[in-house]
C-alpha cells in the first residue's frame, strides 16, 4: 500500500499543502489547483513570467512526494527531443551481431529491434508510464516557447493520457499524471489545448501577499525593509514605461542581496546601485535610477503612513 500523501481533499487541503511547501497562494488560485487534482484534468496556468507559475508544479511534487517529470518547452521542440526516439547506435549494433551470426531474416531483425529495451523515453512517454500508485507531476513549461505543430500533438497526451508509436502500438497511462502546463503568453495557445485543460490567469500580489513571501523567502531581511521593497515593487509595476516589470522572484532576489548590503531600509543611493538585481533592461534601470528612485520612495512613504504600516 502506498504512504505517499494523498490527494487533497479540500480547498484549504490545497492551502495548507502549498504552505507547507512554503507557496503563498490566494483562495481562487488553490481552488483551481483542487479542482483539477480531483477531475485529473491538466491545470493551464497563464501569467508574466516570475509569478510562480512553474513553482506550482515544484511544490505539489515536493508536498505529494511524487516524481516531478519536467518538459522545457522551446522553438524546434519536437516528438524525439520530448516524447521518445528509437535508440539507433544500439539497434546498428544489434543488427551487425545478428549478421554476424548468420541472421538474414530482415523482417524478424526489424521486429527484434523495434522493442521497448531499444527505446530511449522522454519526458512525456516517462510521465505516462510512471510509477502505479505514484504517478509524476508532469510540468510542461512555457509551451508559448514550443511551435504550434508540438501543441497540435499534445491534444492526445492530453485527451487520454495516452501516446501512439507507429512501432508498438498505443501507450496509455495507467494512472494519469498531475499534468500543469505554464505559458508567458508570449503567443496564443490554441483554443483546442485550452479547452482540454482548466485554466488559471497568475496575476501578480497584492502587496500584504508578497509581503507575506518575503517573510517566508526572506528571513533575514528588516521588517521595515521588506515592507519598503514590497511597495517600492508595487509601485514599480504601475508604470506603464517599463518594459518589464519585475517578478516576485526578482523581489525576492532583491531583498536578499539588501540585506547582504546590511540595509534595514531603502536609500536612494542603495536602490541606484542595486537596480540590476531587480530590473533586467538597462532602459528600465536607466528610467529608475537617481531622482525618479529619490521621488518613488517620498510616494512609497506616504502611501505606507497612510496605510498605516
Amino acid at each position: 500500500m502506498s504512504n505517499h500523501p494523498q490527494i487533497p481533499q479540500s480547498v484549504d487541503d490545497v492551502l495548507q499543502y502549498l504552505s507547507k511547501g512554503k507557496y503563498v497562494a490566494d483562495r481562487s488560485l488553490a481552488t483551481v489547483i483542487f479542482l483539477a487534482l480531483k477531475m485529473q484534468r491538466p491545470l493551464f496556468l497563464e501569467g508574466e513570467a516570475g509569478v510562480g507559475k512553474t513553482e506550482i508544479a515544484k511544490v505539489l511534487s515536493e508536498t505529494l512526494d511524487r516524481p516531478l517529470v519536467r518538459l522545457q518547452c522551446y522553438e524546434g521542440l519536437d516528438v524525439n527531443t520530448a516524447v521518445y526516439e528509437w535508440n539507433y547506435t544500439r539497434q546498428m549494433v544489434e543488427i551487425r551481431i545478428a549478421e554476424a551470426s548468420g541472421e538474414t531474416d530482415r523482417s524478424r531483425l526489424t521486429k527484434d529491434i523495434f522493442t521497448p529495451d531499444f527505446l530511449i523515453k522522454r519526458p512525456l512517454l516517462e510521465a505516462l508510464e510512471g510509477t502505479k500508485g505514484k504517478s509524476p507531476v508532469l510540468l510542461i513549461d512555457e509551451l508559448d516557447r514550443a511551435d504550434e505543430a508540438f501543441e497540435a500533438y499534445l491534444l492526445e497526451v492530453l485527451s487520454d493520457y495516452q501516446i501512439t508509436i507507429p512501432e508498438l502500438g498505443t501507450i496509455k497511462a495507467e494512472e494519469p499524471p498531475i499534468v500543469i502546463i505554464t505559458s508567458n503568453r508570449t503567443r496564443e495557445i490554441h483554443d483546442a489545448l485550452k479547452r482540454r485543460c482548466l485554466y488559471h490567469w497568475v496575476d501578480y500580489p497584492d502587496a500584504l501577499r508578497e509581503l507575506e513571501i518575503l517573510k517566508i523567502k526572506a528571513p533575514n531581511a528588516a521588517e521595515q525593509l521588506s515592507k519598503e521593497v514590497v511597495f517600492f515593487v508595487q509601485e514599480l509595476r504601475k508604470n506603464p514605461e517599463i518594459f518589464k516589470q519585475p517578478g516576485i522572484a526578482e523581489t525576492i532576489d532583491w531583498t536578499n542581496a539588501l540585506t547582504q548590503l546590511d540595509c534595514v531600509s531603502l536609500a536612494p543611493e542603495a536602490v541606484s546601485d542595486t537596480l540590476g538585481v531587480l530590473l533586467k533592461y538597462q532602459d528600465d534601470i536607466g528610467r529608475i535610477q537617481g531622482s525618479e528612485a529619490s521621488q518613488m520612495l517620498n510616494n512609497i512613504q506616504s502611501e505606507m503612513d497612510q496605510a498605516g504600516v
